[in-house]
């Protein structure tokens, strides 16, 4: 079947969401991480594009973006293909790392600009990395509190109140409110957060970082496999989105 087209925001402002492909890991230590919100800065002049938040959630990406020069999709292919091409060289693997397209909703007013960016901040504290919204060290709230590097807070600021601590304080009150939302979804749920799972993985498997699991011998890594599922209750969604291995195998394990 053909895809449907995508929605076109008449305001220009979208909530993305991108994740790896199989549902893998993107972001393996803080260094990653940091690459990935250099590479938005590094092309915010040269497609004119504005970011109003952002969440990095170790195998996905949330942002709320307001596109300029270049339509969505040219600037999508920009950061992704940069990225990948930097993680790849570090991790000497060769591929997609990201699925192959991107989710998509447009925001058309302030009210659901609020509702995407309240939901975008809250994503750590559901998914129970932190207890305190304010507490995550990759979303956007960071600069909202301290000097901003990738975010343009003056739109989101104004929403809130002319002064500036005052907007500040009232932009973290309003992300700490228990809601029941709806936006762009993926997580299911699971007995161990990704966090607590990648820990395990590395301590059973012995490897540094959750993807290196797919260069080991098939013996060994049926083995693994077959442990994190049995005596560590990994689910078979959790393993392939951490590891990067086929579904398949890791179901036959």
């Amino acid at each position: 079947m053909p895809r449907q087209a995508r929605k076109k925001s008449a305001s220009g402002i979208y909530h993305i969401m991108m994740r790896g492909i199989n549902r893998q890991i993107i972001f393996e230590d803080d260094d990653d991480y940091s690459r990935f919100l250099q590479t938005l800065q590094n092309y915010k002049e040269k497609s004119g594009y504005e970011i109003y938040a952002y969440c990095l959630m170790g195998n996905h990406v949330h942002l709320l973006l307001k596109v300029g020069k270049e339509p969505l999709e040219q600037i999508m292919r920009r950061i992704c293909g940069s990225y990948v091409y930097w993680y790849n060289s570090k991790y000497e693997r060769i591929g997609n790392l990201f699925q192959d397209r991107f989710k998509s909703e447009v925001v058309e007013d302030n009210r659901y600009f609020l509702t995407v960016l309240r939901y975008i901040h809250q994503n750590p504290l559901k998914a129970g990395i932190v207890s305190c919204v304010e507490r995550y060290q990759w979303s956007s709230l960071v600069e909202y509190m301290n000097r901003p590097k990738v975010v343009d807070v003056s739109f989101t600021l104004k929403l809130f109140d002319d002064e500036r601590e005052k907007a500040v304080e009232s932009i973290i009150q309003f992300c700490k409110v228990v809601n029941d939302d709806l936006c762009l979804e993926m997580e299911e749920k699971q007995l161990l957060s990704d966090q607590e799972a990648r820990h395990v993985i590395k301590k059973v498997c012995q490897v540094e970082n959750s993807s290196e699991l797919q260069k080991l011998d098939k013996v060994t890594r049926k083995k693994y496999l077959k442990e994190l599922k049995e005596e560590y209750r990994l689910s078979i969604r959790q393993i392939e989105r951490l590891t990067g291995i086929n579904r398949g195998i890791v179901l036959k394990a």
